[in-house]
């Protein structure tokens, strides 16, 4: 099992492997958490969005590992543009959880999914809000660590000139074909963890051939490669399955992609069309629901 940990800005160490578990009922939610946490999954991202954190909570409260050496994510939704819905929907999150703490929560878009990609608004004052919200859940000590998700340059330099707290996280899509660097790049710059989430970009690396190829090359199936080259890019890695035999896989994923291969990796040529399996996919540096 890949255990390594990335220290966030405040000091707080993040598992580098999660579960993601967007798409997963709420009902099935809890056994996926219990199965990861005993092949030793010990991060585990879940979202109001999703519809399923009470049974990852229930996951959670029931795998047999210490809450603390647990680290659950959540975020606030993407309609939720002012502080007053932000902080309400933060204690809904903690109470439909019922725990007394996150160990991350994040903006999950800077806009309404109903404007993403049809609206230039960026909702800047509303996003300010929004994290004025996560600020005082974190220094009420509800929270361990705030980010955010979706955030491009324009969004996160908004936050950063009001912010009391810096953003520490920002989770975005990047996988092979579809690598954001610059903002990767930028993000580094201003001291933020980057999460990959969908590093097998919705299931299309399976059908990519080049991807196949590499993956052959190094004796691993592709979503190891996938999964191994965030990981390698220094960012967290959220696969989400509710598959235990899937889980077991993608942790298995100590090997070392070469300078080379990494290189080649990057420069392949870009997915543009992900079919049915993301309706909420937006591409062209912008954003995804996950």
């Amino acid at each position: 099992m890949y255990n390594e940990t990335i220290t966030l800005p405040n000091g707080i160490a993040a598992p580098k492997l999660g579960l993601g578990t967007w798409l997963i009922p709420d009902d099935a939610a809890a056994e996926a958490v219990r199965q990861a946490a005993a092949i030793g999954y010990r991060h585990f991202d879940t979202a109001q969005a999703y519809g399923n954190e009470r049974g990852v909570s229930e996951g959670v409260r029931t795998c047999g590992v210490p809450r603390e050496e647990l680290f659950v994510v959540s975020k606030v939704a993407a309609e939720h543009k002012s502080y007053a819905a932000a902080k309400q929907s933060i204690e809904k999150t903690l109470a439909v959880m019922e725990l007394d703490y996150l160990d991350l929560m994040i903006i999950h878009s800077p806009q309404p999914w109903v404007e993403v990609n049809q609206s230039e608004n960026r909702y800047f004052e509303e996003n300010r809000e929004v994290w004025r919200a996560l600020e005082d859940a974190y220094e009420a000590g509800k929270l361990r660590a705030i980010g955010v998700s979706n955030f491009l340059r324009g969004d996160i330099d908004s936050l950063r000139e009001t912010a009391r707290v810096k953003p520490m996280v920002n989770q975005i899509l990047a996988h092979i074909s579809n690598t954001p660097l610059d903002l990767i790049s930028y993000c580094a710059d201003k001291g933020m963890i980057l999460e990959a989430y969908s590093p097998v970009a919705h299931g299309e690396a399976i059908k990519n051939p080049q991807i196949a190829r590499m993956a052959e090359k190094y004796r691993v199936t592709i979503p190891q490669l996938c999964i191994r080259y965030d990981l390698q890019l220094g960012m967290i890695a959220l696969p989400k399955t509710a598959n235990p035999e899937h889980m077991k896989i993608n942790a298995a994923v100590d090997f070392v992609i070469s300078d080379e291969d990494m290189e080649s990796l990057k420069a392949m040529e870009r997915i543009r069309d992900y079919g049915e399996a993301s309706r909420f996919a937006v591409f062209g540096g912008k954003l995804n629901r996950n």
